[in-house]
This record gives C-alpha cells, sequence and structure tokens, in this order.
C-alpha cells in the first residue's frame, strides 16, 4: 500500500531499532546537524547529513557496522561491492571489511573520476567487476551517481543489482529546476530496477525527534515536518 509519511501520524509505524540507533550516533558525530541548509536543489533544508564527518577509524568503523547490519538485514544478495568516487571508495572499503569479519568475504573495486594511461590503466581499481554487484554510497540526491555507476559496472560486463545508502532523504527530486512526484530513490528503484536500502530514513528521523530532539525537540521537529509536508514523496510499502 502506498502511505504519505508527513500526513498520516495514525496509526504510529513501528520503530526501526537499528535506524534510531544510527541516527543518535550521526548526531553524536556531528554527521547529522539541524539548523538552516541550502541544498544542491536550492531548497533551505533543516538539517544536513555530512558524511565527511565521518573522519576517524572509530566513526567509520561503527558506520560500516551499520551498513553490514542493515544489508544483512534486507536479504539482498550480491557478490561484489562498489564505491563511486569519491565519498563511495572509503564506505566500500570499510564495509568489505566489515562484512569480512562477519564471515561473508566479497571482493571490492571502485572508479576514478580521471582514467590513468600508466600502470594498471583506466579508470577502475579492485577486483574485476563480475555478478550482482551493490553499490555503496552516502545519499543519493538526484540518482547521477547511481547512473554513472551503473553505466561503468554494466560497460564492464557485470550486473548493477542494488544500492547501500547511509540515509533516504524521502524528498521529491528535480528535473530541469522543477521538483517531481518522486524521490531519487524511487527513480533508481522504479525506472533503472535496483534494489535500494538505507539505514535509516527521514520517518525515522522524525520519530527520533519525537523522542529526543536534537537541541530543541519542538522546534526541530515542527522544521523538518514543514520541510516534509511541502517537498516529501509519499513512500511505497509492501
Amino acid at each position: 500500500m502506498v502511505v504519505s509519511i508527513a500526513t498520516n501520524p495514525e496509526p504510529a509505524p513501528a520503530q526501526d531499532a537499528l535506524a534510531q540507533d544510527f541516527l543518535q550516533f550521526v548526531v553524536d558525530c556531528g554527521v547529522l546537524r539541524f539548523g538552516e541548509f541550502k541544498t544542491k536543489a536550492g531548497r533551505i533544508s533543516p538539517y544536513f547529513f555530512n558524511a565527511g564527518q565521518f573522519d576517524d577509524g572509530a566513526k567509520l568503523g561503527r558506520l560500516a557496522q551499520f551498513y553490514a547490519r542493515r544489508l544483512l538485514q534486507s536479504g539482498i544478495e550480491f557478490d561484489m561491492v562498489f564505491g563511486p568516487a569519491y565519498k563511495g571508495i572509503p564506505l566500500a572499503a570499510a564495509l568489505a571489511v566489515e562484512l569480512a569479519r562477519l564471515g561473508v568475504n566479497v571482493p571490492f573495486a571502485y572508479n576514478r573520476k580521471e582514467s590513468k594511461d600508466h600502470g594498471e590503466g583506466g579508470t577502475l581499481v579492485g577486483a574485476a567487476l563480475q555478478g550482482r554487484v551493490l553499490i555503496v554510497d552516502d545519499v543519493m540526491s538526484a540518482g547521477t551517481a547511481a547512473r554513472e555507476s551503473i553505466a561503468i559496472i554494466n560497460g564492464a560486463g557485470a550486473k548493477a543489482h542494488a544500492v547501500i545508502i547511509a540515509l533516504d532523504r524521502q524528498e521529491k527530486a528535480t528535473e530541469g529546476g522543477r521538483d517531481v512526484d518522486y524521490s531519487a530513490v524511487q527513480y533508481v528503484q522504479r525506472e533503472l530496477g535496483l534494489q535500494v536500502c538505507a539505514i535509516a530514513k527521514l520517518s525515522d528521523l522524525m520519530q527520533y525527534l519525537e523522542q529526543h530532539g536534537a537541541g530543541g525537540p519542538a522546534i526541530d521537529q515542527q522544521r523538518v515536518l514543514a520541510y516534509l509536508q511541502r517537498y516529501g514523496v509519499k513512500e511505497s510499502q509492501s
């Protein structure tokens, strides 16, 4: 069925414990901040998710644990991991290490933005792309990185199969400077045919703010809710 995450608060959805733990982690790390931030689409967002703040070994290792737990929980089948340049590179490497620690040892690869004309050459580094490839990224703003990754993966004779991200913003994508009625995640799912899973969604963030706030529970919750009501998309649930 299809429900609106912005305007249908009853019945209250069950809490996702993993998502709530993750949100507490990213707030504590300063990765998730609240205030006024301009997005690439020109919107003024009441929150900002900055993956660049996963800037030491402990944070990156903990992040990889969340990725691995969500991935294994999702049931998505895959043969290897791919990290799109640049943010996806450390994410893919960290996830591969954590999966191996859990007994799931899979190869990983990543791409360069610039092609090398010496050494091994080309734009791909790591294991040869083959089988069902899982793409790892932080957020999905427009699906551009996913489309680029799909072209690279399929062009190498493998199959782009699924994407895992840290946060699903659940907001309308833009095309030609105008809002459309679907998110980047929904576009990748429906139009590109890839499975997508996220450690947490904006609907999880609303639940987090209801319980904890972020320095001002009522203010932050109201701002995020207003943003969601204006730019949010309907969430498809099976």
